[in-house]
Protein backbone atom coordinates (compact mmCIF):
# COMPACT_ATOMS: atom_id res chain seq x y z
CA UNK A 1 0.00 0.00 0.00
CA UNK A 2 1.33 3.43 -0.94
CA UNK A 3 0.53 6.86 0.45
CA UNK A 4 -0.03 10.02 -1.58
CA UNK A 5 -0.24 13.41 0.10
CA UNK A 6 -1.45 16.42 -1.90
CA UNK A 7 -0.72 19.80 -0.31
CA UNK A 8 -1.76 23.09 -1.84
CA UNK A 9 0.69 25.89 -1.12
CA UNK A 10 -0.25 28.17 1.78
CA UNK A 11 -1.76 31.63 1.32
CA UNK A 12 0.46 33.91 -0.75
CA UNK A 13 0.95 37.65 -0.80
CA UNK A 14 -0.32 40.02 -3.47
CA UNK A 15 1.37 43.09 -1.92
CA UNK A 16 4.21 43.42 -4.43
CA UNK A 17 2.38 44.23 -7.67
CA UNK A 18 5.64 43.99 -9.65
CA UNK A 19 6.26 40.35 -8.60
CA UNK A 20 5.34 37.73 -11.15
CA UNK A 21 2.83 35.05 -10.15
CA UNK A 22 5.67 32.58 -9.86
CA UNK A 23 7.60 34.85 -7.45
CA UNK A 24 4.79 35.61 -4.98
CA UNK A 25 5.87 34.74 -1.40
CA UNK A 26 3.70 33.47 1.43
CA UNK A 27 1.97 36.13 3.49
CA UNK A 28 1.90 36.05 7.30
CA UNK A 29 -1.36 34.07 7.39
CA UNK A 30 0.16 31.56 4.97
CA UNK A 31 3.30 31.13 7.07
CA UNK A 32 1.20 30.50 10.19
CA UNK A 33 -1.07 28.03 8.36
CA UNK A 34 1.88 26.14 6.88
CA UNK A 35 3.55 25.90 10.31
CA UNK A 36 0.30 24.61 11.83
CA UNK A 37 -0.12 22.06 9.01
CA UNK A 38 3.48 20.93 9.61
CA UNK A 39 2.68 20.30 13.28
CA UNK A 40 -0.39 18.27 12.33
CA UNK A 41 1.46 16.25 9.70
CA UNK A 42 4.20 15.39 12.20
CA UNK A 43 1.59 14.55 14.87
CA UNK A 44 -0.14 12.18 12.42
CA UNK A 45 3.16 10.60 11.33
CA UNK A 46 2.81 11.82 7.75
CA UNK A 47 6.47 11.61 6.72
CA UNK A 48 6.98 11.27 2.95
CA UNK A 49 9.86 9.40 1.35
CA UNK A 50 9.78 11.80 -1.61
CA UNK A 51 8.50 15.34 -2.15
CA UNK A 52 7.58 16.60 -5.61
CA UNK A 53 7.25 20.38 -5.55
CA UNK A 54 6.46 23.15 -7.99
CA UNK A 55 9.39 25.58 -8.27
CA UNK A 56 7.17 28.61 -7.52
CA UNK A 57 8.30 30.67 -4.53
CA UNK A 58 5.08 30.07 -2.55
CA UNK A 59 5.34 26.28 -2.90
CA UNK A 60 9.03 26.28 -1.94
CA UNK A 61 8.27 28.45 1.11
CA UNK A 62 5.45 26.06 2.06
CA UNK A 63 7.94 23.19 1.84
CA UNK A 64 10.41 25.09 4.06
CA UNK A 65 7.67 25.57 6.68
CA UNK A 66 7.18 21.77 6.85
CA UNK A 67 10.80 21.12 7.77
CA UNK A 68 12.53 19.51 9.56
CA UNK A 69 11.52 15.92 8.83
CA UNK A 70 12.40 12.95 11.02
CA UNK A 71 13.99 11.33 7.95
CA UNK A 72 15.25 13.42 5.06
CA UNK A 73 12.95 12.84 2.11
CA UNK A 74 14.18 13.19 -1.45
CA UNK A 75 12.98 16.63 -2.65
CA UNK A 76 12.46 17.07 -6.37
CA UNK A 77 11.39 20.46 -7.77
CA UNK A 78 9.62 19.76 -11.07
CA UNK A 79 9.06 22.57 -13.55
CA UNK A 80 5.88 21.02 -14.98
CA UNK A 81 4.21 21.13 -11.54
CA UNK A 82 3.93 24.93 -11.75
CA UNK A 83 0.17 25.43 -12.30
CA UNK A 84 -0.03 21.77 -13.45
CA UNK A 85 -3.23 20.14 -14.61
CA UNK A 86 -4.23 16.53 -13.89
CA UNK A 87 -2.29 14.98 -16.81
CA UNK A 88 0.90 16.82 -15.74
CA UNK A 89 0.44 15.79 -12.09
CA UNK A 90 -0.18 12.17 -13.07
CA UNK A 91 2.85 12.19 -15.38
CA UNK A 92 5.05 13.33 -12.47
CA UNK A 93 3.60 10.61 -10.22
CA UNK A 94 3.95 7.95 -12.93
CA UNK A 95 7.69 8.70 -12.90
CA UNK A 96 8.12 7.91 -9.19
CA UNK A 97 10.25 4.84 -8.48
CA UNK A 98 8.31 1.79 -7.32
CA UNK A 99 10.47 1.59 -4.21
CA UNK A 100 9.00 4.87 -2.94
CA UNK A 101 6.21 4.21 -0.44
CA UNK A 102 5.02 7.76 0.31
CA UNK A 103 4.95 10.87 -1.89
CA UNK A 104 4.03 14.45 -1.02
CA UNK A 105 3.11 16.75 -3.91
CA UNK A 106 3.13 20.49 -3.16
CA UNK A 107 1.40 22.42 -5.90
CA UNK A 108 -1.40 24.65 -7.07
CA UNK A 109 -5.08 24.76 -7.87
CA UNK A 110 -7.10 23.97 -9.86
CA UNK A 111 -4.88 21.00 -10.70
CA UNK A 112 -4.52 19.58 -7.18
CA UNK A 113 -8.24 19.81 -6.50
CA UNK A 114 -9.07 18.18 -9.83
CA UNK A 115 -6.55 15.39 -9.17
CA UNK A 116 -7.90 14.79 -5.66
CA UNK A 117 -11.48 14.60 -6.94
CA UNK A 118 -10.39 12.27 -9.73
CA UNK A 119 -8.42 9.91 -7.49
CA UNK A 120 -11.28 9.73 -5.00
CA UNK A 121 -13.74 9.05 -7.82
CA UNK A 122 -15.68 12.22 -6.98
CA UNK A 123 -15.13 14.02 -10.26
CA UNK A 124 -18.38 14.85 -12.05
CA UNK A 125 -20.62 12.82 -9.77
CA UNK A 126 -22.91 13.96 -6.98
CA UNK A 127 -22.10 12.87 -3.45
CA UNK A 128 -24.35 10.39 -1.75
CA UNK A 129 -25.95 11.29 1.57
CA UNK A 130 -23.69 8.74 3.25
CA UNK A 131 -20.49 10.31 1.88
CA UNK A 132 -17.76 10.73 4.47
CA UNK A 133 -17.14 14.18 5.94
CA UNK A 134 -13.71 14.31 4.25
CA UNK A 135 -15.29 13.64 0.85
CA UNK A 136 -17.85 16.39 1.42
CA UNK A 137 -15.15 18.87 2.46
CA UNK A 138 -12.98 17.95 -0.54
CA UNK A 139 -15.92 18.30 -2.93
CA UNK A 140 -16.46 21.86 -1.66
CA UNK A 141 -12.93 22.97 -2.58
CA UNK A 142 -9.20 22.73 -1.94
CA UNK A 143 -8.23 25.94 -0.14
CA UNK A 144 -4.69 27.23 0.30
CA UNK A 145 -2.75 25.15 2.79
CA UNK A 146 -5.13 22.15 2.50
CA UNK A 147 -3.86 18.57 2.64
CA UNK A 148 -5.45 15.45 1.13
CA UNK A 149 -4.14 12.02 2.11
CA UNK A 150 -4.77 8.99 -0.10
CA UNK A 151 -3.85 5.34 0.02
CA UNK A 152 -2.88 3.90 -3.36
CA UNK A 153 -3.25 0.17 -3.89
CA UNK A 154 -1.32 -0.21 -7.15
CA UNK A 155 1.95 1.06 -8.50
CA UNK A 156 2.71 4.72 -9.21
CA UNK A 157 2.78 4.19 -12.96
CA UNK A 158 -0.73 2.68 -12.88
CA UNK A 159 -2.27 5.59 -10.95
CA UNK A 160 -5.49 6.80 -12.59
CA UNK A 161 -8.97 8.12 -11.90
CA UNK A 162 -10.56 6.30 -8.97
CA UNK A 163 -7.14 4.86 -8.04
CA UNK A 164 -6.97 6.34 -4.55
CA UNK A 165 -8.85 6.03 -1.30
CA UNK A 166 -9.27 9.34 0.51
CA UNK A 167 -8.05 8.83 4.08
CA UNK A 168 -8.32 12.41 5.32
CA UNK A 169 -8.71 15.97 4.14
CA UNK A 170 -7.49 18.81 6.34
CA UNK A 171 -7.63 22.57 5.88
CA UNK A 172 -6.05 25.33 7.96
CA UNK A 173 -9.54 26.39 9.03
CA UNK A 174 -10.30 22.87 10.34
CA UNK A 175 -7.07 22.92 12.34
CA UNK A 176 -7.90 26.34 13.80
CA UNK A 177 -11.27 25.04 14.98
CA UNK A 178 -9.57 22.03 16.61
CA UNK A 179 -7.21 24.24 18.64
Amino acid sequence: MRQLLLLRHAKSSWEDKSASDRERPLNERGRRAAARMAQEMHRLGLEPDMILVSPARRTMETLEALEPWADSPLVEPIETLYLADVPDLLAALHGVAETVRSVLVIGHNPGLHDLALSLAGLHDRPLSRSAAAYEKALAEGFPTGALAEFTIAGSWWELREGGGKLVRFLTPKMLEKAD
